[in-house]
């Protein structure tokens, strides 16, 4: 590990301000390599939902963790950031400039602050989980969090069903609070200092209608053929982590029939407008950050004015 802060930048916010588009433009002022900070991207054949740079795009800057994973695989935080550390230091090396781009909070609250040990993704236990779920209800799974452990309870959203479902995992196999595990500090300083830019929407209404227009432009695209493509693979299921993400898996229930298109689409609209207000929620807890305004006509300019100073100071 390096003996003083590998630095890198990063440019974050809720899903649908536009990150990727404005990373590609700054690769014009800069010398930019691209380290992808999203759940979903890394899984390879789930492009149209996730809004997936192209090939071309691609091509003109180079992308890391970007079509690592078959989506029956898992992908982690801790994962991420052994990944992440490795680009990052690869880029340096080559005298480029590493910009983390995407809104997986998790991801760079890992990267930044370290991970305590967690104990590996138990089947098993998720499906005692699952069962309990579908009998009683997520309301009554979440309830059962807030009396083992408040404190992640109060962060977590009681219809995150995920995040629920990891918290009760952690505590049945270990016996501690996921919170009392995660406040212990990394058993090495964090080997990255992140200068963090994150792209906040003045208008919790016009990013709803940005994000209802994203959905339906992916949906013209193909992206209903895309999850019918994964959904007929014998290996997947809607449970994989992967079919979970928002988008994905609103339309494999409309697959099996669950619901008409036109409930799926309301679901994974509202499914989004959700994940950015979580978003939007951490990233208020998130101090040591840059927040500007997304959709602005000056938002590059002082985004690059930004940079630059980063950048000069590293040297």
């Amino acid at each position: 590990m390096a003996s003083k802060p590998l630095d890198c930048l990063c440019l974050t916010g809720p899903t649908g301000t536009g990150k990727t588009e404005l990373a590609l433009s700054l690769a014009s002022a800069f010398p930019l390599e691209i380290v992808s900070m999203d759940s979903a991207i890394v899984y390879r054949g789930m492009d149209i939902g996730t809004a997936k740079p192209g090939a071309a795009a691609r091509a003109r800057v180079p992308h890391y963790l970007v079509d690592i994973r078959d989506p029956e695989q898992t992908y982690s935080a801790g994962r991420f950031r052994t990944d992440a550390l490795e680009a990052i230091a690869a880029i340096r090396a080559r005298g480029n400039v590493p910009l983390i781009v995407g809104g997986t909070l998790l991801y760079l609250r890992a990267l930044r602050r370290g991970l305590a040990a967690l104990p590996e993704r138990d089947e098993g236990v998720r499906a005692v989980i699952d069962a309990q779920a579908r009998a009683l209800g997520w309301n009554a799974m979440h309830a059962e969090l807030t009396a083992i452990d408040p404190e992640s309870a109060a962060r977590i959203d009681p219809r995150d069903r995920q995040r629920i479902q990891r918290a009760l995992e952690v505590h049945r196999l270990t016996g501690r609070r996921l919170s009392e595990l995660q406040r212990r500090e990394a058993a090495a300083t964090p080997a990255v200092a992140v200068a963090t830019f994150a792209l906040v929407p003045e208008s919790r209404e016009g990013l709803g209608e940005r994000i209802a227009a994203r959905f339906d432009a992916m949906a013209r695209a193909g992206f209903v053929d895309e999850v019918s493509r994964l959904r007929a693979r014998p290996d997947l299921r809607a449970t994989h982590a992967s079919m979970r993400s928002v988008g994905y898996r609103q339309i494999w229930a409309h697959l099996d029939g669950a619901y008409d298109w036109d409930e799926a689409r309301r679901r994974a609209i509202a499914a989004t407008r959700q994940l950015a207000k979580r978003q939007m929620t951490w990233l208020r807890s998130e101090t040591d950050c840059v927040r500007l305004p997304a959709f602005a006509a000056e938002l590059e300019a002082e985004l690059v004015s930004h940079i630059k100073h980063e950048v000069e100071r590293w040297h």
